[in-house]
């Protein structure tokens, strides 16, 4: 099945695609700043440049494209029928590259956490989900006995899939 749009208009339309202060970034913010925590966006010092950065809770926060990064069995990911061996190939490439941020974020001593797009677009379950990733920030009792859980995931899948090559 070929592309309903031309090649160029198709150029046009993905080049157009924001990869800071996204819709599904926005709405965490807002809701992280309305519970009082203040955090830094898309700090670059950082392995991965992440897209939330809560210093007080040595804690990274990703909010994840289901598309761009590979989201299985999720409706808002689908390998697009023309020239798949490239996005194929793109999409693996920004797993593995989410991978190796997330093995050097916890060998850095934080505390990664990746959410998906379409978790948090979804009315039903952005709530539990922003209120799920609220507890989880602040879980002081963990801290207070030594307990560090550095990797948290909350809507992504197990992150040992990912960097393989047969993952799409």
């Amino acid at each position: 099945m070929t592309d309903k749009l031309s090649r160029e208009h198709r150029s046009r339309c993905m080049a157009a695609i924001k990869g800071k202060d996204t819709k599904p970034e926005m709405i965490v913010r807002r809701f992280l700043f309305s519970k009082g925590l203040r955090y830094r966006v898309n700090n670059r010092k950082l392995p991965g440049s992440p897209d939330i950065v809560l210093r007080k809770y040595r804690t990274v926060i990703f909010i994840d494209g289901c598309f761009w990064h590979g989201h299985k069995d999720c409706r808002h990911f689908h390998m697009p029928k023309s020239n798949t061996d490239f996005w194929r190939h793109k999409i693996n490439m920004n797993m593995a590259r989410d991978y190796r941020a997330n093995v050097e974020l916890r060998l850095l001593g934080w505390r990664v956490i990746r959410v998906w797009e379409c978790d948090v677009k979804s009315k039903e379950n952005g709530i539990r989900l922003l209120d799920r990733l609220y507890r989880q920030i602040t879980n002081v009792s963990d801290r207070e006995y030594g307990i560090q859980d550095n990797v948290v995931d909350i809507a992504a899948e197990d992150t040992a899939t990912y960097g393989t090559p047969d993952t799409i």
